[in-house]
């Protein structure tokens, strides 16, 4: 198995609720909405969609219940500090709980940390000390 993921499903609570959160709130366009689940244009990463906690629970054999950390971070790493800045403003005017605010990071870079309304945890980032990071934007 290679380090790689085909796509990234995120079973919510609200599926109205989440998909505001991510289009008018963070500005993703949907490329595909089934109803049941809904997927999000990835400009060439690996696609993000969500579906119903519950079915998607069923789905995978596992119950849907859960609290507190998941164990999962959703990492999306930019090329400066003020963009960081605006994300999290953007995510915090949606909605979003900020975990931790945008600030310096120990090991040198900058960032900031949210969670969406279904509690998922988003890590913002900039580094200036490499080229190779797996930007998203």
């Amino acid at each position: 198995m290679k380090a790689h993921v085909s796509s990234i499903l995120l079973g919510v609570r609200d599926m109205d609720r989440a998909k505001r959160f991510y289009t008018e709130g963070l500005g993703w366009k949907i490329k595909n909405d089934y109803g049941i689940s809904v997927f999000f244009e990835s400009d060439g990463a690996s696609p993000v969609g969500f579906y119903g906690r519950e079915g998607l629970a069923d789905q995978v054999g596992t119950s849907p219940e859960g609290s507190g950390f998941s164990g999962l971070v959703l990492t999306y790493v930019v090329r400066g500090e003020a963009r960081v800045d605006e994300i999290m403003a953007e995510a915090e005017k949606a909605g979003a709980t900020v975990l931790k605010p945008a600030g310096a990071l120990p090991w040198g870079g900058y960032g900031g940390t949210f969670a969406d309304p279904d509690g998922y945890v988003w890590s913002l980032g900039y580094s200036p000390r490499g080229t190779d990071q797996p930007y998203a934007e």
